[in-house]
């Protein structure tokens, strides 16, 4: 696969690829807690985890940091853990579902009795404590990962036999498309304490692209991304009937192969952007932005409130010992400013590294000089914290004042 900077139009045929794997990849997902480390699951039964470097790829990579083997057949999904650090899962045609403990390249946890047909997906809850499948045989599952154990299902979903999709919402609901008897498509809204009647159902068109749902826990807001169709329609999901309000269609010419999503802190706040697309056509991959149009050059606070931040709010080893918590939020007031990622460590256990090793003469020579370098890079660390906080509290002194003259300007007009 590519991984390239931000551009559009053509790229050249030699530019450097990630391809590592023997077989063609399947599916891929970056990192959510480090912008640099992306995860691939291929035909070759294995998935791999990838450092892109910080200005991208100038030489083709071949090395993972970690290969993850334990697939029998082909690994068709990747998803990281939302919450915690270096947790990743994937699902195969083997029916089996793994969850990875990535930093030390060990599967933890192995769910390979529940599917007895192909998993099409998989998608965390907001928390990370369940999994939602939707899989061949018309059922949608929660599955409590760490407990082994199913926690609800629904047979026959939607009751046709194309393939069927099932996210988490943030309220903890399930949202789900599919096809009717008829062929036509569906969408739906579940409760996963009470699967026996959908909250909501609708019937949309006869078209015969799988609807692949993009969901901001934010806004609320579900995109629904046909393949082959030339157009995304987006639904607000709310408490009140009927619970899933059709809001509009974004239609194009040239009909989608595939669909990427911006993660919220891409967006441009600036341009009231709450939504960017990655829309893959035969030839090119095409940005399609989606902007609220706002007469205020003030930030939204309703359209951009406190989002999921790229920080972990666990660590994989607390995560499966039974914690759970909800991601770490940042506020998009003044943009997001990125940080500087952490290089992705894996720590294989290896049973010689337990005999006490001899202090080596260049270790003991080279311990002042390493913790000097360390107090060195602590001290920038800190003067970067230091700078970009003045830089917040003069861009908010800016505003305040243009705010207070304004103001004044408006009192003025009313004394006149």
């Amino acid at each position: 696969f590519l991984v390239s900077t931000l551009q559009t139009g053509r790229i050249d045929k030699s530019y450097p690829t990630v391809c590592g794997h023997t077989g063609p990849v399947l599916d891929i997902d970056w990192c959510p807690h480090n912008d640099q480390v992306i995860a691939s699951g291929s035909e070759d039964c294995t998935v791999m985890v990838w450092q892109i470097p910080e200005n991208g790829l100038t030489l083709s990579l071949t090395e993972p940091v970690v290969v993850l083997e334990g697939h029998s057949k082909r690994v068709g999904i990747v998803a990281w853990h939302p919450t915690a650090r270096n947790v990743l899962l994937s699902a195969g045609c083997d029916n089996a579902i793994i969850i990875w403990n990535v930093g030390t390249g060990e599967a933890l946890i192995n769910l390979d009795d529940m599917h007895v047909d192909m998993i099409y997906n998989v998608s965390w809850n907001r928390n990370g404590s369940l999994i939602c499948t939707a899989s061949k045989d018309k059922k949608v599952r929660v599955i409590d990962p760490r407990k082994q154990e199913i926690v609800a299902e629904k047979e026959k979903t939607h009751e046709g036999a194309r393939p069927m999709r099932a996210i988490f919402l943030a309220d903890g609901n399930i949202f789900t498309t599919g096809f009717s008897r008829m062929s036509e498509r569906q969408l739906a809204l579940w409760n996963p304490k009470n699967m026996e009647e959908p909250i909501a159902l609708h019937e949309m068109d006869t078209s015969n692209g799988v609807l692949l749902p993009f969901y901001d826990p934010d806004t609320n807001i579900i995109y629904l991304c046909g393949k082959g169709d030339s157009s995304i329609r987006y639904f607000e999901i709310t408490d009140e009937s009927p619970y899933v309000h059709y809001l509009n269609t974004f239609s194009s010419k040239e009909p989608q192969r595939g669909m990427g999503f911006m993660p919220k802190r891409g967006l441009d706040v600036n341009k009231c952007e709450i939504a960017r697309f990655f829309k893959l056509h035969e030839r090119k991959c095409e940005p399609i932005i989606m902007t609220v149009p706002r007469k205020s050059d003030l930030f939204q606070d309703d359209l951009y409130p406190d989002t999921a931040g790229p920080e972990a709010a666990l660590e994989a080893e607390e995560w499966f010992e039974g914690k759970n918590a909800d991601p770490l939020l940042i506020s998009l007031k003044h943009g997001y400013i990125p940080g500087k990622n952490r290089d992705l460590k894996v720590v294989k256990k290896n049973i010689l590294d337990n005999k006490p090793a001899a202090n080596k003469k260049s270790d003991l020579i080279n311990a002042p000089k390493k913790a000097a370098d360390a107090s060195n890079s602590q001290n920038e660390a800190k003067l970067d914290e230091i700078l970009k906080e003045l830089k917040c509290i003069k861009d908010t002194i800016t505003s305040q004042d243009e705010r207070i003259a304004k103001l004044e300007q408006q009192m003025a007009k009313i004394a006149d």
